[in-house]
């Protein structure tokens, strides 16, 4: 069932064909400044997702630069490329230029606490979105999709596919999003003895680093039929690295996401699910609560974005050229 998979992948992640030197300069140039078109404003809300690498978090953003730029306020984005050092960095320089609202999706959950209480300090608002911080009471609102069920839906979905299975699962650990991902599935597939960890790879949600370490593992001599994978980025990273293997009729790939590659992947069988987020309700809850916040009106702590599964059997319901 050898099929040519470059022709399934979208134009961004056939970047991993690319030399890995090429790829790396492209996705950690990092420090991008993607607010020089946004027009001036009365009001400056900040913006630091955890990589622009992700057409996830450039939807999202967009929301919230539509809604800005009709309320006549200005949009500063940052790139911190998957370095929390680099995160703290800019968030503290978006603080210097004068920033209302802090939106941010923390590199790494636990590293954030000392600028953000700065901010906090200077009366800006933090909107956190898609994952969690450490110290919840920092945010004013947390917006996610419902990461813990997203990962028992995929898991409950693997258990009705598999009676008995050896199971690679890829992880981020940094990310509390992935950590309540990889939590939920583990608690659905751990109801049955027969389900078999034989290795958890840490590839911190990124194409470029699951492909290497997926190829590793089977190097290494690794004996596994199926593979779970945090999100859809690092299950196209397995995928590729299993067709490259002539691995990929023998081995299940689940995600999480329901990326535009991921659900071609699915419809052509090459994928067996993955839960669908829905990055523009995340956006668009963002820019409800901004304006709430800077209207000085109270908001709800904690907003969770229901998830869906996506499988063989019902990918047709959704756009697979596009997020829904």
């Amino acid at each position: 069932m050898k099929k040519n998979i470059r022709k399934i992948f979208t134009a961004a992640n056939i970047l991993i064909y690319l030399p890995l030197a090429v790829l790396l300069l492209f996705v950690y140039g990092g420090g991008r400044d993607y607010s020089l078109n946004q027009k001036e404003g009365s009001r400056l809300i900040g913006a630091s997702y955890m990589t622009m690498n992700n057409e996830f978090y450039k939807i999202l953003n967009e929301e919230i630069s539509n809604r800005a730029e009709l309320e006549e306020d200005r949009v500063i984005l940052r790139d911190p490329a998957l370095s929390a050092e680099r995160q703290i960095e800019q968030i503290d320089e978006m603080i210097q230029m004068g920033i209302e609202v802090l939106v941010v999706t923390p590199v790494d959950w636990k590293s954030l606490s000392g600028v953000l209480k700065k901010a906090k300090d200077q009366g800006i608002y933090i909107v956190v979105v898609d994952s969690d911080l450490e110290d919840e009471s920092l945010a004013d609102c947390t917006i996610t999709s419902d990461n813990y069920n997203a990962g028992r839906m995929v898991g409950e979905y693997f258990l009705e596919e598999n009676e008995s299975a050896d199971l690679i699962v890829m992880t981020h650990d940094a990310a509390k999003s992935g950590q309540d991902r990889v939590r939920g599935f583990l608690d659905a597939v751990e109801q049955s003895s027969r389900i078999h960890i034989v290795k958890m790879i840490n590839c911190d949600g990124q194409l470029e680093i699951a492909m290497p370490k997926m190829q590793d593992a089977m190097e290494e001599g690794v004996s596994f039929d199926s593979v779970f994978c945090l999100n859809d980025l690092a299950g196209v990273g397995v995928v590729a690295a299993l067709d490259d293997s002539g691995m990929l009729d023998r081995v299940k790939v689940y995600g999480v996401d329901a990326s535009p590659d991921a659900k071609a992947l699915i419809k052509e069988g090459m994928m067996s699910a993955s839960a669908a987020q829905f990055p523009s309700r995340i956006g668009q809850a963002a820019a409800d609560v901004i304006y709430q916040l800077l209207d000085g009106e109270r908001v709800e702590r904690n907003i969770l974005v229901p998830v869906e599964l996506v499988t063989r059997e019902n990918v047709e319901q959704y756009s697979v050229d596009r997020w829904q």
